[in-house]
């Protein structure tokens, strides 16, 4: 299982303000993020949780916190720490590879083992078989705190780099570009997606 981080962030590192982003909208980068996290679980904090209700990313959602223990929402399941979120994320990219077509019955509220053992939808099984669950991603979205925690244990950072720096309340966390590469790059108008990986004299 790869833990990857996925941020927009500005020059000076700054990621929001007041909630939102700083930076006039970059429609490119939203559909880029949206179109990459589809289909994988996603790890991310209860505030980010909450102002992405009614459009939550990826397939399935592990929210971070220690002040709830479940959330109304059936895609949705509750970690109390690091270590509880990446347990689950793997049962979920286990449960998803090895369990084919299979379907839950609908309606009720559902435990973390009943999410876990969903099935992935068929159009995300490769035709040849199963993927390499060491191979499946799973999403760090934020917030600010959760990005910071989750820091030490990413194999790769997926990053929107927008030009300018700007005002902000919530920043990225700073990184030794020394123990990182840049694998892939792409311009886009306004910022720069840059895919980092964490190099392996560095683990």
């Amino acid at each position: 299982m790869q833990l990857v981080s996925v941020a927009a962030l500005a020059e000076n590192r700054v990621i929001g303000n007041d909630g939102g982003v700083p930076w006039p909208d970059l429609p490119e980068d939203v559909r880029q993020y949206r179109a990459r996290v589809a289909g994988s679980p996603v790890v991310l904090g209860r505030r980010t949780f909450e102002s992405m209700r009614g459009n939550l990313p990826g397939r399935r959602q592990i929210v971070v916190s220690r002040s709830v223990d479940a959330v109304d929402e059936p895609t949705a399941v509750v970690a109390d720490g690091v270590d509880a979120a990446i347990e689950l994320a793997r049962e979920l990219v286990g449960e998803s590879v090895s369990a084919g077509s299979a379907d839950l019955g609908a309606g009720g509220s559902r435990s973390a083992a009943d999410v876990a053992g969903e099935a992935s939808p068929p159009d995300t099984a490769p035709a040849d078989g199963a993927p390499d669950i060491a191979d499946a991603a799973v999403y760090v979205l934020g917030g600010g705190m959760i990005y910071e925690l989750f820091q030490p244990r990413v194999d790769r950072m997926v990053l929107s780099h927008v030009d300018g720096a700007y005002e902000g309340d919530t920043r990225f966390p700073a990184w030794d570009e020394s123990a990182w590469r840049v694998a892939d790059e792409t311009d886009y108008e306004g910022f720069t997606l840059r895919e980092w990986v964490r190099r392996a004299d560095a683990a």
